[in-house]
């Protein structure tokens, strides 16, 4: 069965909506409970497809996973036959990179597939390697399966070749019990890095210096089980106040960690959406008068890669030339060519930059998802366009943002979930 979305847009959107736990977070903190045989309870887990991959794979391995509420999850990892681990399933998502360093303390030998994910360019596990490779790992790719072994680890200085996130938490994830001092320069500090890390303190980890680029570990023998929730996740809510901003109505965004979108809301503001910010929500209204703007996607606390395509439906209301440029990812832009089936005006400048001229009024039409975010986009620019809009391989969609279509509905959206 595939699935697709059928959207009549420029309908008037009203109420509240809540922000679900971080996919980005939420990944990287199940995979930690690999380092302890204690019980780890773990709350506001987002249950979309990337995390629930995620789980199948510990399953697999004989890890006892239990779903005890809506959102709460209890994982007990007493013994690991990484023999078994579900290769399908460990490929379909790129967090699973982090099993190489979650394993690396309890398995001596495993085998691991290439990590799957979005297709947005050449993303190339290098770092990451070569990363653990200096704490002792060896790693060989026979076949496209790579074979991982290590006798003993130990922390070292490592020097990032650039602010990878996976590669930053693969590191803290083997580094943290890995004997001796590890020291990570030029790390990512994103909120879901500092989450993960947040996580591994409460269980015995000894780290400083997360939320910037030099992370500082001390490892330690054993780690203890322990209760954590995921944060909210920034990306999300960055979509619900941008589809606020574009479509008529007033929506209130709720379980907004405000402080992990500090640059996106000033961007938003320097546009001309009309925001009111609270101790942990955004309400935003219709935004009729919007300028065009330069947005450049930069590691944290820079603008997020992965709002920069949430954002453009905006661009296409505002007016004047915008610029957008993403230096991380060549095919980030893979969405562009959808919008202007809808009558968007941008012009490729190159494969990292775009100029997006507005203001424009979309039009419904049939078009294709090709990653989370990219699928994201074209909802919030369906939901703004005028007539019907049919977009399919949601599958996508469904990876990064749990039940949307409901959460829509709620508001007065008119989207339907269509199988075929």
């Amino acid at each position: 069965m595939v699935d697709k979305f059928i959207i009549n847009g420029a309908k008037t959107l009203v109420g509240e909506i809540k922000v679900r736990g971080s996919k980005n977070s939420a990944g990287p903190c199940l995979i930690a409970s690999l380092l302890t045989q204690d019980e780890c309870i773990i709350d506001n887990v987002p249950f979309i497809d990337d995390i629930l991959n995620i789980l199948d794979v510990l399953k697999s391995m004989g890890i006892k996973v239990e779903k005890i509420g809506k959102e709460k999850v209890k994982i007990i990892a007493k013994k690991i036959d990484a023999s078994k681990l579900d290769f399908e399933k460990a490929s379909k998502t790129r967090i699973s990179v982090l099993f190489f360093g979650a394993l690396l303390s309890r398995v001596k030998n495993f085998k691991m597939p290439p990590p799957g994910g979005d297709r947005i360019g050449l993303r190339p596990i290098s770092v990451q390697l070569r990363a653990l490779g200096k704490l002792g790992a060896k790693i060989e790719k026979r076949n496209n399966i790579y074979e991982v072994s290590c006798s003993n680890l130990k922390g070292g200085e490592i020097i990032l070749e650039e602010f990878s996130i996976t590669a930053t938490e693969a590191v803290v994830l083997a580094a943290v019990l890995a004997k001796g001092k590890t020291v990570i320069k030029g790390a990512a500090a994103e909120p879901h890095v500092q989450d993960l890390g947040e996580m591994l303190i409460k269980m015995g980890a000894k780290i400083e210096g997360l939320g910037t680029h030099t992370i500082k570990i001390n490892g330690v023998e054993t780690l203890k089980g322990c209760e954590h929730s995921i944060i909210p996740d920034p990306i999300e809510a960055g979509t619900f106040i941008t589809i606020g901003a574009v479509v008529p109505g007033k929506i209130k965004v709720t379980g907004v960690n405000l402080s992990h979108l500090d640059l996106f809301l000033a961007k938003l503001e320097e546009i001309g959406v009309q925001l009111e910010r609270g101790k942990d929500y955004v309400i935003v209204s219709y935004s009729s008068k919007l300028e065009a703007t330069k947005v450049q996607a930069l590691p944290y606390p820079g603008f997020p890669t992965d709002l920069l395509p949430i954002i453009i439906p905006l661009l296409i209301k505002a007016q004047g030339k915008s610029l957008v440029h993403d230096p991380l990812y060549e095919n980030r832009f893979n969405y562009v060519q959808e919008l202007k089936k809808m009558g968007a005006g941008i012009e490729m400048v190159d494969p990292h930059r775009a100029f997006v001229f507005g203001p424009t009024k979309l039009q419904g039409a049939t078009i294709d998802s090709w990653d989370i975010r990219a699928g994201a986009c074209l909802v919030v620019a369906a939901l703004s366009a005028e007539g019907k809009t049919t977009i399919k391989n949601i599958s996508q969609i469904d990876r990064g943002y749990e039940r949307i279509e409901e959460r829509l509905a709620s508001l007065g959206a008119d989207i339907k979930r269509i199988s075929n």
